[in-house]
């Protein structure tokens, strides 16, 4: 017994199954983003009342310039995710949903790459 009617047969539609694979990636960056979160919190914490020479000694470690660099990138494109979820759901016109959808790819992409940029300059010395 098939759950696909007899039209969507004919024209040859059916599940496009990319829907679980956003799911479960969103999940997953959701769940690293639990230990990096609070790990780049109490390193904010521990760092507010450094001066720039301690702090910036701190991000020439490779460790930290790694961990921060993960946690950037995991947060943009969990924010990636989910606002493509947000965009395709509730904007209606098939032109700007496109591109809101171009626009905000872009944006997350260039920013988050602009951050670790920042980082690495930070870590390996501008």
């Amino acid at each position: 017994m098939s759950l696909v009617t007899p039209l969507k047969k004919a024209r040859g539609l059916g599940s496009a199954k990319a829907g679980t694979h956003h799911f479960w990636v969103q999940r997953v960056t959701a769940i690293a983003l639990v230990p990096l979160t609070l790990w780049v919190a109490f390193t904010v914490a521990a760092l507010s009342d450094q001066d720039y020479a301690t702090t910036l000694t701190y991000f020439s470690s490779p460790f930290s310039a790694a961990m921060f660099s993960l946690f950037i990138f995991t947060a943009f494109y969990h924010a990636a995710l989910g606002l493509q979820v947000v965009i395709e759901d509730y904007v209606h016109h098939e032109g700007v949903k496109i591109g809101a959808l171009i626009g905000m790819k872009l944006f997350l992409a260039l920013t988050g790459a602009t951050s670790i940029i920042a980082v690495l300059l930070a870590a390996f010395g501008s």
